[in-house]
């Protein structure tokens, strides 16, 4: 009976850790949509915008399902396709 109440509680401790990292992955994604947005404001470049948005939800969608939950939800295409011409390599 031990075990039976033992394995009934390590697949409940189980399932419900399961559900808990989801909304914590999501955190490091929408992390990466702001730090583009800074490099956007230092950058200071003109029509870059839509290429550092991309780029914020590209890098998001790496991060795992949180992430790539967080970039569907902003948007996410590749960012090389909105780049804009003359926008300096360390961006």
């Amino acid at each position: 009976m031990k075990l039976l109440t033992g394995l009934i509680f390590c697949s409940l401790v189980l399932g419900m850790v399961s559900l808990l990292p989801f909304p914590f992955l999501s955190f490091p994604g929408a992390w990466d949509m702001w730090s583009t947005c800074s490099d956007m404001r230092e950058a200071n470049y003109t029509n870059s915008d839509k290429y550092f948005y991309a780029r914020g939800n590209y890098d998001a969608a790496q991060r795992g399902p949180g992430g790539e939950w967080a970039a569907r939800v902003i948007s996410g295409k590749d960012p090389n396709h909105f780049r804009p011409a003359g926008l300096p390599d360390k961006y």
